[in-house]
C-alpha cells in the first residue's frame, strides 16, 4: 500500500497531473485544484479532508495534523489567500481553488526562505516546530491582508493555535520582523 502511494505522489510530481487518491468506498469526485503553483486533476472520496489530500494524496507532509478535529490550528493553509484548517475542509469544496503550504512559500527557482520563515528562524520562532508550519501560514494571510500589522493585529491572527512548546512571544517578534522587512509581498 505505502508503495502505490509513492507511486501516486511521483506521477502526481508537476503541472497538469491526474491523481487517483486511495481510500474511501469507491465512490470519486473528480476536481482541479492548484497546489502551490501546480495545477492537479484529482479523483478523490468525497469524505478525504484537504489535510489528508495534501499528506496522503500529493505527499505534502509540511501540513500538520494535530488533533484533527480543528482544535490546534496545526493544519492551516491557505485557500484563495486565507487562512483554513485543513482538517476541517473537504477536498471537495476546493474545486477550482488555489492551495499555499508551507512548501509552497520558499521561492522555488532558488530554493530561498520565505522571508517570513526566515524570520522565524531567526527569532528561534518554534521549538519541535510541529505547529510552525499551521502558525506560519496565518501569519502569512495576515501580512498579504495588512502589511503593518500591530502587535494585537498578530496576536488576533494567531489566535487559535495550539502550541505547547514554546512561548508566543518569539512568534509574534518574528511576524513583526517580517512586517517591518516589507520582503513579506
Amino acid at each position: 500500500m505505502e508503495q502505490d502511494h509513492k507511486n501516486e505522489r511521483e506521477k502526481c510530481k508537476g503541472v497538469g497531473k491526474t491523481v487517483v487518491a486511495a481510500g474511501g468506498n469507491g465512490e470519486r469526485h473528480s476536481i482541479h485544484l492548484t497546489v502551490n503553483g501546480h495545477l492537479y486533476e484529482l479523483h478523490i472520496a468525497p469524505s478525504h479532508t484537504l489535510a489528508h489530500t495534501l499528506r496522503d494524496t500529493l505527499g505534502l507532509t509540511g501540513t500538520k495534523i494535530g488533533c484533527d478535529y480543528g482544535a490546534c490550528a496545526a493544519c492551516t493553509v491557505l485557500i484563495d489567500g486565507k487562512a483554513a484548517l485543513s482538517c476541517q475542509t473537504l477536498t471537495v469544496k476546493c474545486d477550482g481553488k488555489s492551495i499555499t503550504t508551507i512548501e509552497g512559500l520558499e521561492d522555488p527557482k532558488t530554493g530561498k526562505l520565505h522571508p517570513l520563515q526566515q524570520a522565524f528562524i531567526d527569532n528561534t520562532a518554534f521549538q519541535c516546530g510541529f505547529c510552525t508550519p499551521g502558525v506560519t501560514m496565518s501569519a502569512k494571510a495576515l501580512l498579504d491582508e495588512n502589511p503593518s500589522p500591530t502587535e494585537v493585529d498578530v496576536k488576533q491572527a494567531l489566535t487559535g493555535h495550539f502550541c505547547r512548546c514554546i512561548s508566543h512571544y518569539q512568534v509574534i517578534k518574528a511576524v513583526m520582523e517580517a512586517s517591518r522587512k516589507r520582503e513579506v509581498l
